[in-house]
């Protein structure tokens, strides 16, 4: 079953620049995506139409059926973003707090709150972080709060743009970590990355996006070959004709 349905996507900006160009892509549910392309290609612009952050200019945008320009609120329930700045998000005095905001904003009585918020720390490892205040945490720990907060608000869908951006080796492994994990739980993910060495191995599929279109589609280890010509670096495991499956090893 297809939970998120893309046809002939456009957008464009203020100034009348098409950041979208007649996107079509469709997401199964459970389904772990990577998309792919250089800085300005429309990779966040995107993304930002699957939660209704954006609305078409033409086109439609589906999430479980129902059009993000009819019922943006569906959306934003169905699908929850991790913004590139994890400061950005972060809204509460304390871990706590912050992973309760959304919850708070449903309309949830307070032992539905504790419920959700007291799950979704522990499924990122943050149980007894409650307390401690969000902005003196480092990269890899902001992310983790921003991904219980999503998980929180139950979201179907999680969105992640440029998640390692900005954080050290541990952090890059504590948040792959727990993305590996909430597609093993069943969620479908969609996640762009200049790192493509981290995610690809664990992906079902790689999208890429030039100049606002979509060019290729299609299975990672096949997709991302000569990816280069599309201003993303092909890693060197590929390069070296390295299967996808000795990645890790």
């Amino acid at each position: 079953m297809d939970i998120l349905e893309v046809s002939g996507l456009t957008h464009r900006f203020a100034d009348g620049t098409t950041a979208l160009s007649g996107i079509d892509l469709a997401v199964r549910e459970g389904e772990f995506v990577v998309v792919a392309g250089a800085n300005g290609s429309g990779k966040t612009t995107f993304l930002r139409h699957l939660n209704a952050l954006l609305l078409p200019h033409g086109g439609r945008v589906l999430v479980d059926g129902v059009s993000t320009a009819d019922d943006p609120v569906h959306a934003r329930r169905t699908v929850g973003m991790v913004f590139q700045d994890a400061d950005s998000q972060v809204v509460g005095e304390t871990v706590y707090d912050d992973v309760a905001f959304g919850p708070e904003n449903l309309g949830l009585d307070p032992e539905q709150i504790h419920r959700r918020v007291t799950a979704a720390m522990a499924a990122v490892g943050l149980a007894g972080f409650e307390d401690q205040r969000p902005h003196l945490l480092s990269g890899g720990e902001k992310r983790r709060v921003a991904i219980a907060g999503i998980l929180a608000m139950q979201s179907r869908v999680l969105v992640f743009d440029e998640p390692f951006s900005n954080l050290d080796y541990p952090g890059v492994r504590q948040v792959l970590e727990q993305i590996v994990a909430l597609h093993r739980q069943g969620h479908t993910l969609l996640l762009t990355t200049h790192d493509l060495e981290k995610v690809l191995v664990h992906a079902d599929r790689l999208v890429v996006i030039s100049a606002g279109s979509v060019v290729r589609d299609g299975p990672p280890a096949a997709t991302v070959k000569g990816i280069d010509a599309f201003g993303v670096r092909e890693p060197e495991a590929s390069r070296n004709g390295m299967p996808l499956s000795s990645w890790l090893s």
